[in-house]
């Protein structure tokens, strides 16, 4: 730091030909000022100001070493709007991935949005069910549904915790009945997706009692927008969570299951890569979709019980 104090203050000299308004420019004392001064020509082996009692001037070192500093600190300076400008007005590819159910319903739908506030961000979602390396696939931004990244370079944001819940449609409740009980599930087509923890296992709670129901699954997949297709046209009851199904159930498109039973919660995160200081193009999304979630109130409404609000 005290390098670039000695240039800019070499500089305002040059400029004002006088130590003390080169001083008062940079808010130092002339004592301060003159340290600095003397220390650069030190550290350069160079006299670079004479002075006598009428005026200051520049050695001929010190008309090259004015040239130079100029040059440096006009880079500097450059620099500094660029980076400046690119906070007020990001710029880049801005690359996110989740499941592509999540970028179905939270993240299309928020994009016309966020690349109105910022035209110069080009938008790259990669939709996967799995968990890709953020760093070798050059990722800016992902959201997840684990509490903790293997990688401790990995930081974790978090947007909202959601139920999981089991939810039909009402043709396929009024054709085979809705049931009753945990056991009841046995008689009814289920429709599983096979990334869960134990697909086939569901492990219920309620009032501190915990139940574990092994299902058999009619369809299988790994992409939950199959099982809610399907959920939709009739076929089984489907378990997901309320952030895919929130709507459809709202709408009454699908009808919840089982409601006072809970399945194990998930939390939605954002994940990025550390940085000490983040790009514009990766903060302002990380603000934009974290605000949304609060503005939107998710978190309440995907750990309710249907029919409470």
């Amino acid at each position: 730091m005290d390098r670039w104090t000695e240039m800019e203050l070499f500089v305002q000299v040059a400029e004002t030909g006088s130590l003390s308004r080169a001083a008062e420019a940079l808010a130092l004392s002339n004592a301060a000022a003159s340290r600095y001064l003397s220390a650069l020509e030190e550290r350069l082996g160079a006299r670079l100001v004479e002075r006598n009692t009428r005026r200051l001037y520049l050695t001929e070192p010190g008309q090259e070493f004015l040239r130079r500093s100029k040059a440096i600190l006009a880079d500097l300076q450059d620099a500094e709007s660029a980076v400046n400008a690119s906070t007020l007005n990001p710029t880049g590819t801005l690359r996110i991935t989740s499941s592509l159910s999540f970028a179905m319903h939270h993240i299309a739908p928020l994009l016309s949005e966020y690349t109105r506030r910022y035209p110069n961000v080009a938008i790259h979602v990669e939709a996967a069910n799995r968990y890709m390396d953020l760093i070798d696939n050059n990722i800016d931004v992902a959201i997840r549904t684990r509490e903790v990244e293997p990688d401790s370079n990995i930081t974790i944001r978090r947007l909202a915790e959601t139920r999981r819940i089991l939810a039909a449609s009402p043709g396929y409740l009024s054709r085979m009945g809705r049931p009753r009980d945990l056991d009841e599930l046995a008689t009814h087509r289920v429709l599983i997706y096979t990334h869960a923890n134990n697909p086939n296992e569901l492990r219920f709670s309620r009032d501190g009692q915990t139940r574990v129901v092994s299902v058999r699954g009619l369809l299988e997949s790994n992409d939950g927008q199959v099982l809610r297709a399907a959920a939709l046209d009739g076929l089984g009851i489907m378990v997901q969570p309320t952030y895919i199904l929130y709507d459809d159930i709202v709408a009454g498109r699908l009808v919840p299951v089982l409601d006072d039973w809970d399945l194990p919660r998930l939390t939605v995160n954002l994940a990025y890569p550390s940085r000490k200081h983040l790009s514009a193009k990766v903060r302002t999304f990380i603000d934009f979709i974290a605000e949304h979630f609060a503005r939107m109130d998710y978190e309440r409404k995907w750990t309710g019980r249907f029919g409470v609000y």
